[in-house]
Order: structure tokens, then C-alpha cells, then sequence
């Protein structure tokens, strides 16, 4: 159920109108990977991506866009094993960093010249994006494992505990 709900909000924040990069997609791939059964961890990434990109169009990049999302995914299942208010904030840059990397490399190959002036052109004029990805990241997954561990902890061993899947 819970991958259903990021799912969800992945879509819809990803066709409403944002800033540029402004989304929970990164923030969600991570917490997925840190909560949800690693089989469906790869999935809800690419489920919003593959859905949102058909609806507002696919782009030359897909490949390395949602390829950064799936190995943020296998960075959260990393975080799992390690989770700690710091481990998150530290793993939520570096997923940042990781889609930055990634998703550049993809546009210079496709949309710059192949040389060392077009590969720094490119990595330059991605900086606004990559702040509005960063923030983005922080921001959303604050809000997504801030709200999920108070959940666990108000839940705690009641009835409704099975709702949330903790590791």
C-alpha cells in the first residue's frame, strides 16, 4: 500500500507545475529503498517515471535518468542497514549528487559536443538544477522519514502496526 501512496505522489507532483527538478522522485527512490520489500524498490522509481515521462513528454536521457533512480534505490537499501538522522541527510545529498552525475552525463552525450569544453558547458549550466534537486531532496525526504517514523512510533504495537513496513 505504501508503494501504491509514493507512487501516487511521485505522479502527481511530477506533472503539476514546479521549479525545474523540484520533485519527491529522488527523495522517494531512496525511502523506498530503505522501507519497502527490495523487489518492489526499483519499481516505484520507475513507475513514476515511465508514467509522468509519457504524460509530459519522454526525452533522449531517459536511460540515465531513471537508471540514476534505480541505483538511489539501491543506495536507500543501503541505508537501511544503517539509518540514522545523519545517514539520511548524508545519503539524501548523495543521491543528489548521484542524478546530477548521472543525468548530465546522459545530456552531454546526447545534446552537447562530445568534448571537453561541451562536457563542462554541460555540468555548468546544470547547476541551477542541481540546487533545485538538492533541495528538493532534503526537503521531501524530511518530510517523507520524518512523518513515516513518527507514524511508527504513535503506531507503535497496535493493531494498524502492520500498515507500515518496517525494517
Amino acid at each position: 500500500m505504501i508503494a501504491y501512496l509514493l507512487i501516487m505522489l511521485g505522479l502527481v507532483m511530477r506533472v503539476m507545475p514546479h521549479a525545474p527538478n523540484f520533485t519527491p522522485v529522488v527523495a522517494i527512490a531512496l525511502f523506498a529503498g530503505v522501507y519497502l520489500n527490495k523487489k518492489v524498490v526499483p519499481w516505484v522509481p520507475l513507475a513514476i517515471m515511465a508514467v509522468s515521462d509519457l504524460i509530459i513528454g519522454m526525452h533522449d536521457v531517459v536511460l540515465f535518468t531513471w537508471g540514476a533512480f534505480l541505483l538511489i534505490g539501491f543506495l536507500g537499501m543501503w541505508l537501511s542497514k544503517h539509518k540514522s538522522p545523519s545517514s539520511v541527510l548524508i545519503s539524501g545529498i548523495m543521491s543528489a549528487v548521484i542524478f546530477f552525475i548521472i543525468s548530465n552525463f546522459g545530456v552531454w552525450l546526447v545534446w552537447y559536443p562530445l568534448s571537453i569544453e561541451g562536457f563542462v558547458t554541460c555540468y555548468v549550466k546544470a547547476i541551477p538544477f542541481m540546487r533545485d534537486t538538492l533541495t528538493s531532496t532534503l526537503v521531501y525526504s524530511a518530510v517523507l522519514f520524518g512523518l513515516y517514523e513518527a507514524a511508527r512510533k504513535f503506531v507503535g504495537k497496535t493493531r494498524y502496526s502492520s500498515v507500515l513496513l518496517a525494517n
